[in-house]
Formats: structure tokens, C-alpha cells, sequence
């Protein structure tokens, strides 16, 4: 079992690489949440309700567009495949919402969460011992 711990709202979950793949060394988080997008479904919330709407036409790619602008959003199928260049993309097309960082720093950004659900643990068991 290989893979990468990933926090979202202080809550650690095991990422793991399927079928020996490695994971991109990059990470996208949505700013608003805080949140690491670790799938297409998750994505797919976020744009929706930031105004995209998704298209059926391409069968290798997943893809968005918004009304109010000439931009589209294409991301591979295969979310192995999603790397920074498309991650990039969804930076620029979409201000301020989302932003792009190596999973290590993730984690260290995260990680300081993680300690302060243990400590509120460890301060509960003794309130309760």
C-alpha cells in the first residue's frame, strides 16, 4: 500500500497510487474550503458552482465551459492523468478559487490541524479518564 496522506479540514485520509501509478507531484485546493481536490466529482461541485457547465462531447477529456466567457476546461478522463499543466488551467480561468502546491507543502500546511484534533483528543480522554 503506497500512496500520500492527505488533510482536508484536519481529517487525514491515505491517497493511495493505483496500479503502481505514481501521484503528481502537485495538488489542487479550492482557496474558499481549503479542500485538496482528490476527484473528478469533487472538481465537477466546485466549477458548477462557480458557474461552469460541463460538456458530453469528447470521450478522452472532461470538459467545462462558462457561459459568461469563451474559456473551457479540459482535464483527461483518467484522473491519474491530471498534472499540474491542467491544474494550472483551472488557476487561471478561475481567480482567487483555487491554487496550485506540492503535495509536501500540503501536508505541512495541513499537518498543524491534524495536531490540534490530537491534542483536543488527548484533552478529552484525560476530561473523561
Amino acid at each position: 500500500m503506497t500512496g500520500v496522506w492527505m488533510f482536508n479540514n484536519g481529517v487525514p485520509k491515505l491517497v493511495e497510487n493505483q496500479a503502481g501509478a505514481g501521484l503528481s507531484q502537485k495538488l489542487l485546493v479550492h482557496v474558499p474550503t481549503d479542500e485538496a481536490i482528490t476527484s473528478y466529482q469533487m472538481l465537477e461541485e466546485k466549477l458548477v458552482a462557480l458557474g461552469w457547465q460541463r460538456y458530453y462531447d469528447d470521450p478522452n477529456f472532461l470538459q467545462f465551459h462558462k457561459r459568461s466567457s469563451i474559456d473551457l476546461i479540459s482535464v483527461p478522463r483518467d484522473f491519474l492523468k491530471f498534472n499540474a499543466v491542467y491544474m494550472y488551467d483551472i488557476v487561471v480561468k478561475n481567480p482567487n478559487m483555487f491554487r496550485v502546491m506540492n503535495n509536501y507543502v500540503a501536508f505541512l500546511s495541513h499537518f498543524h490541524m491534524f495536531l490540534n484534533f490530537v491534542r483536543v483528543f488527548d484533552l478529552l480522554i484525560d476530561m473523561c479518564g
